[in-house]
């Protein structure tokens, strides 16, 4: 496993991180047991891979909490989240909720302190409440000694163009922060990595890989569709096999491969996260992400191919 800093926290984190939400939840919501899901995160340990992220609303807190105890505490990073949301509703979460949360989090990962506790989801129109209300009470939980560094993640489905972290860029009280972007969805490039590498902020990356990456046919769709909303030119690519010269001459087995690579290497991504609960899909996403960049010419043209996209995230 390779590892790099995660912006200016000075945690040594793995490129790769296991993320046990998404679709898969460790492979919980697939109707796997918490035996089974225990084993991915002791299979992603084994790898090398010492960055989990984690959830309150993804159930699966517990589970890492029970996975971890195979190894030192200090040997592993925990990211893990509290939702201003309350059955899919946005509400306005009081501090002593938000720390509530945090010690039931404390409790089900069976740890004293947690080292990325982030607000989830949190969208543009909610932030200046979640600066006044709720960063204070986290700086506080920091100065406790409950969770080291303060992390906030986007609600990229919603708000695709990345609204809510150009407003967090301006405050410095944010020291990690969750951001969508894959090969489809390049928008944080221009105006989000440039800031947080300036500032040294830790950028953890979701949406590497969703459902339009998963094969020929569900890219087809995507590009389709994106192509007949404008915001990519149907010339600049074959409609039978979209992308398919990135695959060509042995250049990447697949076309997940290619998405993890593509972003493995964008500058100003530090760890990218991957949701599985297998432990064969778990080796091949981190043997993935241990190649080398695609060639240059390949990265320039999905640059100049998606530059326009904006309301897309693949998923």
């Amino acid at each position: 496993m390779d590892y790099t800093s995660l912006g200016r926290t000075g945690l040594k984190a793995s490129v790769m991180g296991l993320g046990c939400g998404g679709h898969s939840r460790l492979g919980i919501s697939q109707g796997k047991g918490e035996k089974a899901a225990i084993e991915v995160v002791h299979a992603a340990l084994d790898l090398g891979i010492n960055y989990i992220d984690t959830a309150e609303a993804y159930g699966t807190e517990g589970i890492v909490g029970q996975a971890i105890k195979a190894v030192k505490r200090e040997d592993v990073i925990i990211s893990t989240k509290k939702s201003l949301a309350k059955d899919g509703k946005q509400v306005n979460l009081r501090a002593a909720e938000l720390m509530q949360g945090l010690e039931a989090s404390l409790k089900r990962l069976e740890t004293d302190y947690i080292d990325i506790y982030n607000l989830h989801g949190l969208k543009a129109r909610d932030y200046d409440y979640a600066l006044t209300e709720l960063v204070p009470a986290l700086e506080r939980a920091r100065e406790q000694g409950k969770i080291r560094f303060i992390g906030v993640t986007e609600a990229f489905v919603e708000e695709p163009a990345h609204p809510m972290l150009e407003m967090a860029l301006k405050d410095e009280r944010w020291e990690v922060f969750m951001v969508g972007f894959n090969l489809l969805n390049q928008t944080a490039r221009k105006n989000i990595f440039p800031e947080t590498r300036a500032r040294q902020v830790g950028v953890q990356l979701m949406f590497a890989v969703r459902r339009a990456l998963k094969n020929f046919e569900t890219l087809k769709e995507a590009l389709g569709e994106l192509a007949q909303t404008g915001q990519i030119d149907p010339d600049r690519f074959d409609p039978e096999k979209p992308l398919g010269f990135l695959l060509e001459d042995g250049k990447a087995d697949s076309l997940t491969e290619a998405a993890y690579r593509f972003c493995r290497y964008e500058p100003g991504v530090e760890v990218v996260l991957v949701g599985t609960g297998s432990i064969d899909h778990l080796k091949a996403n981190a043997a993935s992400l241990l190649k080398p960049p695609l060639p240059e010419a390949d990265v320039t043209r999905l640059k100049q191919l998606f530059e326009r996209v904006e309301n897309y995230t693949g998923n």
